[in-house]
Parts: structure tokens; sequence; C-alpha cells
């Protein structure tokens, strides 16, 4: 199960996480609530700027 962490910026609070690509739950912005990521399958649907790929895998 091969997958890289991405950094994520959220639209709403501008708050930079760092969350898993093939994230298999909603992922939520810890300062606002926001979601970041939502399972899809395979790689999660990220909505939000993706800032850079923090580790490849």
């Amino acid at each position: 199960m091969a997958g890289s962490f991405i950094k994520v910026k959220c639209s709403d609070c501008e708050n930079e996480q760092i969350v898993f690509e093939k994230a298999s739950t909603d992922v939520n912005c810890a300062v606002c609530g926001t979601t970041l990521a939502t399972p899809t399958g395979g790689k999660a649907e990220i909505p939000h700027d993706i800032l850079e790929t923090v580790e490849a895998r």
C-alpha cells in the first residue's frame, strides 16, 4: 500500500496540514473543521490547494 503524504492548505482559514493522499476516512482541518480530504476508494479527493509532497513512498 504505497502512498504519499502531502501538505494541504485550508481554503477557509489558511491552515497548512499534512494528510495522506489515500486517506480512507474524512480528514478535517484541525483549526476550523473544514473537510480537507474525502475518500474515494483510491486517492482521496482534495478540493484545497496542495502545497507540496512531504514524503513520497
